[in-house]
This record gives C-alpha cells, sequence and structure tokens, in this order.
C-alpha cells in the first residue's frame, strides 16, 4: 500500500552491486490516483521496466503480477523471485487460506469505505504493524488504490507455464501466516522453486534489511 520507493527502501544498499529499477506502481504517489488496478494488466505495464537479463522481484500484489510477467517475458528473465502473493485460489480447500478469503472478502466488500479505516483494517488481516494514529497523504492514497484492486486471491497465474521457463526461481515468506504459507507452500512444489523463511518482519519480509538482502544477492548471482 507504499510506493516502490518506500516498500523496497531497505534495499539500497544493494546499488553496490547491482543496477536497481524500482517501478512506482500506478495509483502511488507520486503518480495520480487510478479507478481500477488489475494485476494483469498490471503484468503488461510493466513491460517498460523488463530487459535481457532482468531478475524479477515482487512483494505482495506485486508478488501475485510477477508470477504473471514471469511467463509473459520468460525469455527476458534471469530469475523470479516473489515474496507471500496473496494468490489464495492456489491453495483453494486450505482451512487457512479459504479463511483469509472470506476475511478479504468481508474487508472489501462490506469493511469501512474510507480509506484510513480501510487501511487499518488491511494491516490488521496481513499481519502487518498498526499504523500511525494520522496516516500520511500518500498512506491514504495507497490505500485508496488498494480498495480498487482486482481481487489477488482470485487470480490464477499461469504455474504450468511458469514452471517450465528456464530461470530459477525463489518463494520467500515470514513465518507469520498460515494462509501465505499455503501459497507459498503451492509455489514451491509447482515451480520447483527455492523456498526461504525470514521470520520477524510479517508480511513485509524485505523489511529485515540485510538478511534478506544478503538472501536475495547470492540468489541473483547464482542465477548469473
Amino acid at each position: 500500500m507504499v510506493n516502490g520507493e518506500t516498500t523496497w527502501a531497505e534495499q539500497r544498499p544493494l546499488e553496490k552491486r547491482f543496477e536497481l529499477v524500482v517501478p512506482n506502481r500506478r495509483g502511488f504517489p507520486p503518480g495520480p490516483d487510478v479507478e481500477r488496478v488489475d494485476f494483469e494488466d498490471e503484468a503488461v505495464w510493466l513491460e517498460q521496466f523488463v530487459e535481457a537479463g532482468t531478475h524479477l522481484v515482487g512483494h505482495s500484489y506485486g508478488g501475485v503480477i510477477a508470477l504473471f510477467a514471469g511467463a509473459r517475458y520468460a525469455n527476458q528473465l534471469r530469475s523470479l523471485t516473489v515474496i507471500e502473493p496473496p494468490a489464495f485460489a492456489l491453495a483453494r480447500g486450505n482451512p487457512a487460506a479459504d479463511a483469509s478469503v472470506e476475511g478479504a472478502v468481508e474487508l472489501w466488500e462490506r469493511g469501512p469505505r474510507d480509506p484510513d479505516g480501510f487501511l487499518r483494517g488491511f494491516m490488521a488481516s496481513v499481519g502487518s504493524p498498526a499504523p500511525p494514529d494520522e496516516l500520511s497523504p500518500g498512506a491514504l492514497q495507497g490505500a485508496r488504490t488498494l480498495m480498487v484492486e482486482r481481487y489477488p486471491w482470485t487470480a490464477e497465474p499461469p504455474l504450468d507455464e511458469l514452471a517450465a521457463t528456464p530461470f530459477p526461481k525463489l518463494v520467500v515468506s515470514g513465518a507469520h501466516s498460515p494462509a501465505f504459507d499455503a501459497v507459498c507452500d503451492v509455489l514451491v512444489q509447482r515451480l520447483a522453486a527455492q523456498h526461504a523463511v525470514l521470520p520477524g518482519a510479517g508480511h513485509s519480509v524485505q523489511r529485515l534489511g540485510e538478511p534478506f538482502n544478503a538472501l536475495l544477492a547470492a540468489f541473483v548471482e547464482s542465477a548469473e
């Protein structure tokens, strides 16, 4: 629910070793509000940032986008890393995943309609720390964008197509949610992906900083 610079702030030290390209998705500051967000359309939009040898990394909704983009740009990618994508349809039948979908439907369809209340409900649902008493304009814009996203729990990424790609895949989870664990387990199995568990930062594993950075750097360099 924040822009690229904020989401990946702890990864800036990696600029000493890699070229970092951190897009701000549409609907997040400094860009304007949007009326609708669709993970498949965002994968198409991402094309402008993808070139030969790209190592694609996506977190949360961005992880869902990255699963679609991984298949779409298979000939250009060198690796794919996803952090807890909320593609709960992949784990349909798992009690924790199904309960998360029920809670998400309740929030999106019957929850608070003001961005402040919605964001607080959302952060509680994904196990993130409570926001400050007064939300910044950027956070409120992010909440408005979150409210108009195509439901990520309905996503059906092309896993068979993605599994057939030659580049290595890494799935990262934070050991805080059985629902996200269930999705990650499916991805690891279906994609023959590596799996890393880094507890301590909840859903936003990358905010651990150095532990995540060391993991990602080693994975990227091994893919080279």
